[in-house]
């Protein structure tokens, strides 16, 4: 199979493809034809040794796959060959086979193309949990939702999610054309931060009362100004610092307006953490991710994507995913499905 091949520490430009063996089906898990796999930030981190959890080298990158089922273990009892699956795996993405264990793959919903499947691992699993889970933001109905980068992989996971639970959603984003994107995926409001400030804004939609609820994958300062627009007993969770700076947190202003932090590394719950969590995370993850199929079959959820490119232009995917221009999630695609789509 060809495959991305990182031999050591690099530079995601600096990797290359290489023919590599097929991977063996896990005892308890599948091997996948890969037809669609996700690039993002995280990927480009892995590949430099800059990422929490460190790949044994060399190694492929990539963790969001989507495809047919191929091959499965003797103690897989999920699939069959020939089932249409996506999968959280821990790395190998990159490549026309992959590996997955069976505990972190969900069959696809009926009729979804496999390019738009890859989001419905970490971006919109990261954005259900986040939004529902009683011990996280646990936004209900009538409340106002602030989501930030609204218009990346994640922001527009958790402002359809936001509709769909019944919130007022409030979206920030950078650009005109993001503006008209997220709010064709519901945003009731979407200010543009390069042209407004948020803050006064977002105190003006909701009458100087505030938000109950904030979704901030960005950091620095949008996490500092955004706690100066929170209503009294509301939550905010840091997601990512995609603004390249970790927020220090005022406790005097969580004080004074009783307000809660909590934090999501959903890759706690997937296996990519210090701690493998995925087996013990099971019953709490799969009915998540059912819910996600259904709400796309349902059409309440679109993901979008942003670009997809063969995998001799993975290069050029990054490029994308870094540029920070991508509107939703940046795809690789294989074989059939490159054909498919004209694409290589």
């Amino acid at each position: 199979m060809r495959a991305v091949y990182c031999r050591d520490w690099r530079p995601f430009d600096d990797l290359e493809i290489a023919e590599l063996p097929d991977p063996a089906p896990p005892e308890a898990g599948l091997r996948i034809a890969v037809k669609a796999a996700g690039v993002s930030f995280a990927t480009s981190l892995v590949v430099q040794g800059k990422y929490q959890r460190k790949p044994p080298r060399p190694f492929t990158p990539g963790t969001e796959v989507a495809g047919i089922v191929e091959a499965v273990g003797p103690k897989a009892t999920r699939f069959k060959p020939g089932d249409r699956v996506f999968a959280v795996i821990d790395w190998g993405g990159l490549a026309e086979k992959a590996a997955a264990l069976e505990v972190n793959a969900y069959p696809m919903p009926a009729g979804m193309d496999f390019a738009p499947a890859i989001s419905l691992t970490n971006s919109y699993g990261t954005s259900a949990a986040a939004l529902t889970w009683p011990h996280l933001l646990n936004v209900r109905s009538g409340e106002t939702l602030l989501v930030h980068g609204a218009a990346g992989g994640v922001g527009i996971a958790a402002v359809e999610i936001g509709k769909i639970l019944g919130a007022n959603v409030i979206a920030t984003v950078g650009s005109a054309d993001k503006m008209a994107v997220v709010k064709a995926h519901g945003a009731d409001h979407v200010i543009n931060y390069r042209e407004t400030a948020f803050r006064e804004a977002v105190l003006d939609i909701t009458g100087g009362k505030g938000v109950n609820a904030v979704y901030d994958p960005v950091g620095g300062e949008v996490f500092a100004e955004s706690l100066r627009c929170m209503a009294v007993e509301s939550r905010i969770m840091p997601v990512g610092f995609a603004s390249g700076t970790i927020p220090t947190i005022p406790a005097n202003i969580l004080l004074v307006k009783n307000i809660t932090v909590t934090g999501l590394n959903f890759g706690y719950y997937t296996g990519w953490s210090p701690h493998d969590a995925r087996y013990e995370s099971e019953p709490r993850l799969r009915p998540l991710m059912e819910q996600l199929a259904a709400w796309h079959s349902a059409g309440l959820i679109r993901p979008e994507v942003a670009g997809v490119f063969p995998l001799d232009g993975f290069r050029d995917a990054m490029a994308m995913v870094l540029g920070r221009q991508a509107i939703g999630r940046v795809a690789i695609v294989f074989a059939e499905e490159a054909k498919r789509l004209n694409i290589g």
